[in-house]
């Protein structure tokens, strides 16, 4: 599919796919920001031509931030292609649904997971800031994170997306016990193959606009590849402060989406 859009558009497109490379390599939930600016950018363009470009985009900055926290924070690479691996098969099977599923349906479970998770988060000042569990991971809360974190978050992010990588630094956090930092590292890998699910179902379904997701991509990447340095160099506070905007503003737009929209 082809789609005449203006180079000031495309530019603006641009920009929010950097913010949004930034915000995911951090905590995740980039989609916040880049598939909203997407639809007011193509408004005449089908949904799963925009979900299909999102992911061709999102891919980049995702990827892009993984190598960097590969190299430089203590991610497990085992444990993060065993969640991966169930990820890629939960956003295949999320794509596939991703048109037949109201989203009024899912919104506000959506908001309640994420008012209860901001409750969490604030209440626990001390979550993800300490240094992780030095206890080898049992074969329980390891099978919990492939389930959860795996074909869960994995189905969610092919039928929908935005908040993915928020979901998964939670759900690591809570059920591996590891640092934010590590936790946002190993959620990247994750989040790289649900794209990759994600994207080969909408591509094979000629759902993705390649002349905007092109450029959108190259922006996307440098603002995840900028955002995974911060981080690391920051450490677990300040992904937590980030987290928690993150968190806030996903409820506040999915509100506005499903009663003010």
């Amino acid at each position: 599919m082809t789609t005449d859009i203006s180079l000031s558009t495309l530019l603006v497109l641009c920009l929010a796919a950097a913010a949004a490379g930034w915000i995911d390599a951090v905590v995740g939930g980039g989609g916040l920001l880049q598939l909203p600016a997407l639809m007011v950018g193509l408004p005449h363009v089908p949904p799963a031509h925009v979900l299909g470009t999102n992911k061709a985009v999102a891919i980049c900055g995702t990827a892009a931030a993984a190598v960097a926290y590969a190299r430089r924070a203590p991610v497990n690479p085992r444990t993060a292609l065993r969640i991966g691996l169930a990820a890629l098969g939960g956003s295949l099977a999320g794509a596939v649904f991703a048109t037949g599923i109201s989203n009024a349906v899912l919104r506000p479970l959506i908001m309640a997971i994420l008012l209860a998770v901001l409750a969490f988060v604030l209440l626990r000042p001390t979550f993800g800031t300490t240094a992780p569990s030095t206890e080898p991971v049992s074969r329980r809360r390891a099978l919990a994170a492939v389930l959860v974190a795996g074909l869960g978050i994995g189905f969610y992010d092919g039928l929908i997306g935005p908040g993915t990588g928020t979901f998964l630094v939670l759900t690591l956090a809570g059920i591996l016990h590891m640092d934010l930092v590590t936790a946002s590292g190993t959620a990247k890998i994750v989040n790289v193959c649900t794209n990759v699910g994600a994207l080969v179902t909408f591509s094979l379904h000629d759902s993705v606009i390649w002349q905007v997701a092109a450029p959108m991509a190259l922006f996307n990447l440098t603002g995840g590849a900028v955002g995974a340095r911060m981080a690391l160099k920051r450490g677990s506070g300040f992904v937590r402060a980030v987290l928690l905007v993150v968190v806030v503003s996903l409820v506040c737009k999915l509100g506005y989406d499903q009663w003010g929209g």
